[in-house]
């Protein structure tokens, strides 16, 4: 079964859903007094909704946990956006309802008409291969199924460490390229020194037995022929 992060933000259809719900039932509420227009209102948002917590299904099966303390809508701002300014944490469970991948974040932001994501400060990364991404800064391309970021990186996996920058890979992370980098590797280590083939040296035994003896006949002939 082929997985991808991309599961993890596609939060766009529900979090949508919710707009037009509160939109609808605003609307709904004609004898509410309305208060003097407030004149220019592109910095203030939409929506804002405090203390996020849901969990999301995916074929009826609990895939998802997304958290998150505010989250804004700004649909006047150029270019427009969703911001969860203290901090996004997505968790993946797996059929088990382990939790095998996540994201975390300090703030984000995704420009929904672009479908790109920005996340910032202590971004925290966890793939399904176990691997952590630790940086400062990472982008996420919707459209171009990319997620990169310019920032130094630190990668973290069972069989070596990485570090470096100009980050780039596909969207589950799981097939990257870094520049600039160092690592550390483990070495194999050998439990004892190793042996010889048995059947090589008696090649070899042999092939030598043969070369002695041919030497040994040219050496003699000589000695025929003086007497």
């Amino acid at each position: 079964m082929k997985t991808r992060i991309t599961h993890i933000f596609s939060l766009t259809a529900v979090l949508t859903t919710a707009v037009l719900l509160l939109c609808l039932s605003s609307c709904d509420d004609s004898n509410k007094k309305v208060g003097p227009d407030i004149g220019v209102r592109d910095s203030l948002p939409t929506l804002k909704s405090v203390g996020v917590s849901t969990l999301i299904s995916d074929s009826g099966i609990i895939r998802y946990k997304i958290i998150s303390e505010d989250w804004f809508i700004y649909d006047k701002k150029d270019p427009e956006y969703w911001s969860f300014e203290k901090g996004l944490f997505i968790e993946r469970f797996n059929e088990s309802y382990h939790v095998d991948a996540f994201i975390s974040c300090d703030t984000a932001y995704y420009y929904y008409r672009k479908r790109l994501w920005e996340l910032r400060s202590r971004v925290l990364v966890k793939n399904l291969k176990g691997e952590t991404f630790k940086t400062s800064l990472l982008y996420w391309d919707e459209l171009a199924h990319r997620i990169y970021s310019e920032r130094y990186m630190e990668i973290d996996g069972e069989t070596r460490k990485l570090s470096g920058y100009n980050f780039s890979s596909n969207e589950s992370m799981t097939d990257y390229i870094i520049h600039s980098s160092k690592g550390q590797f483990p070495l194999e280590e050998k439990d004892h020194t190793p042996e010889p083939d048995p059947a090589i040296i008696a090649e070899q035994n042999a092939a030598q037995q043969a070369e002695n003896a041919n030497n040994t006949g040219q050496s003699s002939q000589p000695q025929e022929m003086a007497k």
